[in-house]
């Protein structure tokens, strides 16, 4: 637990916010949790339908901000730089009111210039100097590919990106997993600044994820609405419907089990842009066999969900750390998910089944699942165990703990034992220093004329 003295406020803004669901927004919330338990000043400013403060806690406080529909996911709403150019704009009026040590941002797209701005001390607001943080939460590449593609061309325009346009704009950065610290590693190469990156994981409430959350009941019901009999294996997915999560796995999984004879159905819990399509195609294919939930909203529920049900399954091959599945280990039931990206810093095959993201190897691995019952029960057992060491409380307290870290070495102190960065950014040679002075002074100038033109246009 931190001492009062040793307190520091921090500050965090991300536009991957979602008042139903979504990783980041389950982090946040138990991140203000443990700071009330922790006595640490936490504020969080996010998107909204409207401007509201809501105080969570005595030492929690959510500032929402009107925003309007993100473009490619209109689930989602985008902060964009109209709110913090003007020293009159909100996010700088909120930075004045508040004086936090530090700053957080997760987003890749739009509030990371308000973190260059704050580095380069280029916010007429704003009259002092606080960490600045990037959180990494899922990789740019990735993203771009599912959503924009170009090919070899949008790899390329990423690492460039990464490289210029992200990674120099922080003093520091946390990665929540090897998968998304991978993208950060060839960012860190050349700069003219030392910059740390810390990875620490994501968490799961182990407390409400549980076998003991099982229900006969529950589970004679999810039978009844797809239409199975008790000797039915009643299958699950449960996350985002977004075109990110391979969702075409799944389709590919029931046309291979539909091939062994035996009896099975899916129950798909979340909703999202690709909802329609996936619900259209599995009812062509499998008519009666899928049900879909929508959103659980009622975590006691999803929990009991989790528990059962007989398989959890995650077809992300590039997940960059997965929450949802974490749960289901923790809720006891058997996780078959893809043999790579950031489900691997705690899934493995003494624990699930990591397996290829085919539909085959899917459904081998759902048979094995269903039929070995030795196996079964001992990787079970590990995947409890597992989640046990990821628990909230004591994931919350890691980040904690590391923003105090963190805010020691921005005031000049020396660092803590056992809290070095899993890697540091690299030194640029002495002509691409050079160049890389170059371009800073290129950039600031472009900072220095958005905040004129922010002023001139009175911006809020």
């Amino acid at each position: 637990m931190l001492g009062r003295e040793e307190n520091v406020k921090t500050l965090h803004l991300t536009n991957a916010w979602h008042e139903k669901s979504g990783g980041i927004a389950t982090f946040y919330k138990e991140l203000i949790i443990a700071a009330n338990r922790e006595q640490h000043d936490i504020r969080l400013v996010v998107p909204g339908d409207g401007d509201s403060i809501q105080e969570v806690g005595a030492f929690g406080r959510i500032y929402r901000l009107a925003a309007p529909s993100a473009p490619l996911n209109p689930a989602y709403r985008i902060l964009y730089p109209s709110q913090f150019l003007s020293a009159r704009s909100k996010i700088q009026r909120i930075i004045r009111e508040e004086r936090p040590d530090l700053v957080e941002i997760c987003d890749k797209y739009n509030l990371h210039y308000f973190g260059a701005l704050l580095r380069l001390g280029l916010l007429r607001g704003i009259d002092y100097r606080p960490a600045v943080v990037g959180l990494s939460c899922e990789r740019m590449d990735e993203n771009f590919a599912i959503y924009v593609g170009w090919g070899s061309l949008g790899k390329r325009f990423s690492r460039f990106y990464m490289h210029w346009l992200y990674f120099p704009f922080f003093d520091y950065h946390i990665a929540v997993s090897d998968q998304t610290a991978g993208e950060l590693s060839p960012a860190a190469l050349g700069h003219a600044v030392s910059r740390g990156v810390w990875i620490r994981p994501m968490g799961v409430d182990t407390d409400r994820f549980s076998p003991c959350k099982r229900s006969e009941q529950r589970r004679l019901q999810l039978l009844q609405s797809c239409d199975g009999d008790r000797g039915c294996a009643l299958l699950l997915y449960a996350g985002r419907l977004a075109p990110e999560k391979n969702l075409d796995l799944l389709i590919d999984l029931m046309g291979e089990l539909n091939l062994t004879g035996r009896q099975f159905r899916l129950v798909i819990a979340g909703d999202g842009i690709e909802q329609l399509r996936l619900k259209a195609l599995m009812q062509s294919r499998f008519p009666g066999k899928v049900v879909f939930l929508g959103h659980v909203h009622d975590r006691e529920d999803l929990a009991e969900l989790y528990a059962s049900c007989d398989v959890f399954l995650h077809p992300n091959p590039k997940e960059p750390f997965g929450i949802a599945p974490l749960e289901a280990m923790a809720a006891g039931i058997p996780l078959v998910a893809p043999n790579s990206g950031g489900i691997t810093s705690y899934a493995n095959m003494a624990n699930a089944w990591t397996v290829e993201p085919t539909g085959r190897a899917f459904a081998d691995a759902v048979l094995e699942v269903l039929t070995d019952r030795t196996v079964r029960q001992r990787k079970i057992k590990e995947a409890i165990n597992t989640a046990a060491h990821y628990s909230w409380p004591r994931i919350a307290s890691q980040y904690l703990r590391l923003y105090q870290e963190i805010s020691r070495l921005h005031r000049g102190l020396s660092p803590s034992p056992g809290l070095e960065p899993a890697f540091t950014s690299s030194p640029a040679k002495k002509g691409r220093a050079r160049m890389i002075r170059g371009v800073a002074r290129l950039a600031e100038s472009a900072f220095h004329f958005w905040a004129h033109l922010a002023r001139e246009c009175n911006l809020e």
